[in-house]
């Protein structure tokens, strides 16, 4: 569940072919514990350029956990296909704040739909400064409960076994916690989203 809500509009993803018509988002402003206020909506296609800003801002260590590499330079031509992929293959939310530029994403978590069409696989990024105030709960909450909507029944994602506080978090959400058969470093977080009960938002 969100912490304080406030101002709400809602917004609707359209899945063709889906046996959900329309996958209901709610925008909202997000109070933090902290008193910062992010924007919380679903992510846009036009969103790119910011998400690259988002990279650019993130530590080298940053990196290595979310990607499980060194990376220094971020793959555009694979964000693009993804975010162009939306929403039939998939569904991403962004936290944002306002900048000089209009606003900075601070945050996002995105699903994507595997081969098998009931199965999805998260990824979830949270700026340093936006770290351990309830951001990534927020954002992994909202992004079950569109993952619900769809209809689709598992949610994976995988994870250093040396990033403990993802794990930490994935492990109180529900998800199921188990070392990857072919690499010792990963974790496998999986969650069978049909033994939830009720919406998280």
């Amino acid at each position: 569940m969100y912490p304080a809500l406030q101002n709400p509009a809602l917004n609707r993803y359209s899945v063709s072919g889906s046996t959900m018509t329309d996958i209901c988002f709610t925008d909202v402003d997000v109070t933090l514990p902290d008193g910062r206020v992010v924007h919380v909506r679903t992510v846009r296609p036009t969103d790119e350029e910011e998400l690259l800003q988002a990279f650019a801002r993130m530590s080298e260590d940053a990196r290595y956990m979310r990607f499980m590499s060194s990376i220094g330079e971020p793959n555009t031509k694979r964000l693009r296909k993804v975010l162009n992929s939306f929403p039939e293959g998939g569904a991403g939310i962004v936290a944002t704040v306002p900048a000089a530029d209009g606003a900075d994403i601070v945050a996002s978590a995105m699903y994507v739909v595997g081969k098998d069409p009931t199965t999805c696989e998260f990824a979830i990024t949270v700026g340093s400064e936006f770290g351990g105030v309830g951001l990534a709960r927020s954002l992994m909450d909202a992004l079950i409960d569109l993952a619900k909507q769809r209809g689709l029944k598992t949610m994976e994602g995988f994870v250093l076994a040396a990033n403990g506080r993802m794990l930490r978090l994935a492990t109180r959400l529900g998800f199921n916690v188990a070392p990857d058969p072919d690499d010792r470093a990963v974790r496998i977080c999986r969650l069978d989203l049909g033994a939830l009960k009720g919406a998280s938002v």
